[in-house]
């Protein structure tokens, strides 16, 4: 069964896993990948669309460790996996809020896990490139070309990539890792 809520909505959140909880009892894993993007100066950024950004970027992967993270602890169990991007690292010229709010997830991330890692939860983080989503092809396709040819593996990162790097961060495979961040950019160069 799926659920949906406004992720940027403390509220939303927490009716949200209540009823997840009531349906399965338990969640063994969270994996935080929502994400939308501001290409523009920072000094044109109007306020209503730092605040939107900054919500559903970074507000809402604090909302749902915390709504999830009570239960995880009483049994002792469970894994999270955030996903920020390379920019939340380096930085991205006329991405600033992009890039602030991505940076807050590792930071986040990491204060997290050292904060629960005593009650045995995990908690990473991977950072992917240029991934080939809707979000990037709005670049068009000359911009893309370019990226690719500045990736050292010759192309663009695909969904599967990061699906593959969060399932394994969040299987017991990654058992003795957390407070890391998995970057998954085929080595971009940009």
């Amino acid at each position: 069964a799926f659920r949906t809520c406004d992720i940027a909505d403390s509220e939303q959140v927490n009716d949200t896993v209540a009823a997840i909880l009531k349906d399965y009892k338990h969640i063994d894993a969270l994996v935080n990948c929502a994400g939308i993007a501001y290409r523009g100066l920072l000094t044109d950024m109007p306020d209503a669309t730092w605040h939107h950004l900054l919500a559903t970027d970074l507000d809402s992967v604090f909302y749902l460790q915390r709504a999830v993270l009570p239960g995880m602890i009483s049994r002792g169990h469970g894994a999270i996996v955030n996903v920020s991007s390379m920019w939340g690292e380096v930085g991205a010229s006329c991405e600033a809020a992009y890039s602030a709010a991505k940076a807050g997830v590792i930071g986040l991330t990491k204060a997290t896990a050292k904060e629960v890692g005593p009650s045995g939860i995990r908690v990473n983080c991977v950072a992917p490139g240029v991934i080939d989503t809707d979000m990037v092809q709005v670049l068009g396709p000359e911009v893309l070309h370019d990226l690719a040819e500045q990736t050292p593996l010759g192309r663009l990162g695909t969904p599967q990539d990061i699906a593959n790097a969060v399932a394994f961060l969040a299987s017991e495979k990654a058992s003795f890792i957390t407070g890391q961040v998995l970057t998954v950019d085929g080595a971009f160069v940009g």
